[in-house]
């Protein structure tokens, strides 16, 4: 099992220039190591598919409930993990700081922050607030003595907010306060992406479409995207497919779902394989 030091080194070189990976996101240890196990580079946690694991809505959790799931999930896959911590678990700059160097503690070498509020009626953090939160979040993990990597969140697209200009002034306020990486998700088209891209000088993290020009691996990496999430929907295609399964048994009385699903013995192998 690779160490803390060693699983930073291998996400850093993950991000150089030129190159562009997916990072599937895991919402348990055995969602995990099946995903290395597949051949994937790195990890990142969604918030929504570890709130579906304990029966939970999405953002219906905190810090405490977060950090055991995070110490399990590193401990399970020699694969480098970044996290997703919402918006720091706190509203000031000094408690997602510290957020940040609790969760560095269970074997994290990465982490988003977002800018959104959960207030509904002010939904973004101001600029200048929300600048200051990454400014204090990039300190904390530049004395966390190895390269953690700080993912900056622009939530506008995702909260009904698509306002180009201003997701590319937030952006640009999160570089100059030290982020590593850029992310806002919800935006999918090509034109909004390539404009993104010729304003900033870091790393772009994009979330997979499902709507719009549901962009490829192939022309995003075309594009000069660096990072490809998933968020959520692997672990909603899983729960799909046992809803499924039992809506046939109880609408036709057949278990017919069960005719594609993976053998005991050959899931067995996989939990049983030895990790790098």
């Amino acid at each position: 099992m690779k160490t803390q030091i060693e699983k930073s080194e291998v996400f850093q070189k993950l991000h150089r220039q030129g190159n562009c990976f997916v990072i599937p996101n895991p919402w348990d240890a055995g969602s995990a190591r099946l995903l290395e196990y597949l051949g994937c580079q790195a990890l990142a946690t969604t918030g929504a598919g570890f709130a579906f694991s304990q029966g939970k809505s999405d953002l219906s959790f905190n810090a405490r409930d977060i950090l055991p799931h995070l110490s399990q999930l590193c401990a399970i896959t020699s694969l480098p993990i970044s996290a997703d911590l919402q918006n720091g678990f706190g509203h000031t700059p000094e408690e997602a700081a510290m957020t940040i160097i609790e969760a560095a503690k269970t074997g994290i070498v990465g982490c988003s922050i977002e800018d959104a509020s959960g207030d509904p009626e002010h939904p973004f953090y101001d600029l200048g607030l929300a600048k200051e939160r990454i400014q204090l979040a990039a300190a904390a993990a530049k004395g966390l003595g190895f390269k953690f990597m700080l993912t900056a969140r622009a939530e506008n697209y995702f909260y009904g907010n698509p306002d180009l200009a201003d997701t590319i002034l937030r952006l640009q306020a999160y570089q100059e306060a030290g982020a590593d990486v850029l992310f806002a998700p919800g935006v999918q088209s090509k034109a909004d992406i390539k404009s993104i891209l010729s304003s900033i000088d870091r790393p772009l993290n994009v979330l997979m479409g499902l709507r719009g020009e549901q962009l490829t691996l192939a022309e995003l990496s075309e594009l000069g995207v660096a990072r490809i999430s998933l968020g959520g929907s692997l672990a909603r295609t899983a729960y799909s497919a046992m809803i499924n399964a039992v809506k046939e048994i109880t609408s036709t009385g057949r278990f017919s779902y069960a005719s594609d699903a993976i053998s005991g013995k050959e899931i067995n192998a996989i939990f049983t394989a030895r990790l790098n």
